[in-house]
């Protein structure tokens, strides 16, 4: 001991130091003992928990493998979002701190045995409290766990309407709904459809995130609840399941927005004789009178025919206000005064009346130049029959009739 305090003296020159480091036998002898108890009594803890959960459940905390972990496919649901663009590591940090998994490493180790992972989408998922990595994985891959996923379709009306087998074609706020209730129904004040509509008809639009080159327009639709018809363009959207009816709305018109700007509104509209607003009425129009190939015709005709005065007399604009549309509308129908019946008044109708594809407001935005001023749906498909004349226009109708187009 004397050689060691000799070396010690020597490299810290200070021998009040020396004293203050000094330590006996016996005092060494009593912390190493101390430190043996500490270490057996954290052993048996661990030992303890291990047993525990496996006597006890389905979602006990285990510590193997240098990560946490639950045990079991958990219980009660918890709804996560899953971003663009996020990782396997992200998407495992967000269940973590939703206490869906007791780890991100939980998640990710279990993801390496699962090839599904890599086909994981944006959008929100039903998961459960406290699952396995590997119950996590198995369930965010599996389609009972997607959640409020809406798609709309290219010609989709806000509106329910029935369908030519007198079944209801839900409409876009019906959809949005049973995504925001779960489909079946919810909770009592969950976003159903009637909330929606009530959302979009009182709620200032520029809250609902409609920027000011369309609130203008949409704010002049006759019925309130026509306001966002054409807002909504086709695509998927994600609707969480826990948001109330103006959040959902703000959600989705943000994501169609977006769309609208990669087509470049409002500036599309520029070089055009309409609004940016104007263009999405033309759209819907087209959308509605044509099948996609005759996209670019109908709109020559929608042009031709306001550039000459001329009532644009569609009978999609007589079907929109009806809950029973039909292909060939009833004399008492087209008499029907009103801002949609294009028979009776003339120009655009006031507000668009359908969601129109990017292919419609492409045409639209630049139709082929051409004489066009009538056309029909002459053949099965849809393809329509385009005419300079009346007498060409009656031509078609009887090819129309011939083929069983309608």
């Amino acid at each position: 001991m004397n050689d060691d305090l000799d070396l010690f003296t020597d490299e810290a020159g200070d021998e009040s130091d020396l004293r203050r480091q000094e330590e006996t036998e016996d005092e060494r002898f009593r912390r190493r003992r101390r430190r043996r108890v500490v270490t057996a009594v954290a052993g048996v803890l661990v030992l303890l928990i291990v047993v525990s959960g496996a006597v006890y459940g389905t979602s006990q905390l285990l510590s193997l493998g240098g990560y946490e972990d639950y045990e079991g496919s958990g219980s009660g649901e918890v709804v996560v979002q899953v971003e663009k663009g996020d990782t396997t590591s992200a998407i495992g940090r967000t269940l973590a701190e939703k206490d869906v998994v007791a780890s991100p490493a939980a998640f990710v180790e279990a993801a390496e045995e699962n090839r599904k992972i890599t086909g994981i989408q944006p959008g929100f998922y039903s998961m459960r409290s406290r699952m396995s990595g590997s119950a996590a994985v198995s369930r965010i891959v599996s389609d009972e766990a997607r959640a409020g996923r809406v798609e709309i379709r290219g010609g989709m009306q806000l509106a329910d309407h029935v369908g030519p087998d007198d079944e209801v074609v839900p409409g876009i706020y019906s959809l949005l709904g049973q995504a925001a209730c779960g489909g079946s129904g919810g909770s009592a004040d969950c976003a159903n459809k009637e909330s929606l509509v009530k959302a979009a008809s009182e709620t200032p639009l520029t809250e609902l995130g409609v920027p000011e080159w369309a609130a203008s327009g949409a704010s002049e639709a006759p019925d309130p609840k026509h306001r966002l018809e054409g807002l909504i363009l086709p695509g998927i959207y994600h609707v969480e399941p826990s948001a109330a009816a103006p959040q959902v709305l703000r959600s989705v018109l943000s994501s169609s927005f977006e769309k609208m700007r990669s087509l470049g509104f409002p500036e599309i509209a520029d070089g055009t004789s309409h609004s940016p607003y104007e263009l999405l009425k033309v759209s819907s129009l087209v959308q509605s009178e044509g099948i996609e190939k005759d996209f670019g015709k109908v709109a020559r005709v929608v042009e031709n025919r306001l550039d000459s005065d001329m009532r644009l007399q569609f009978d999609s604009t007589i079907n929109y206000l009806l809950k029973e549309p039909s292909l060939l509308t009833e004399d008492k129908n087209r008499a029907k005064e009103g801002p949609y019946n294009t028979y009776q008044s003339k120009g655009l109708p006031p507000s668009p009346i359908s969601a129109p594809s990017a292919a419609a407001v492409e045409a639209t935005a630049d139709p082929p130049p051409g004489e066009w001023m009538y056309f029909v749906k002459c053949q099965k498909d849809g393809t329509s029959c385009f005419s300079k004349t009346i007498e060409g226009h009656e031509r078609a109708k009887d090819k129309a009739q011939r083929n069983g187009a309608y």
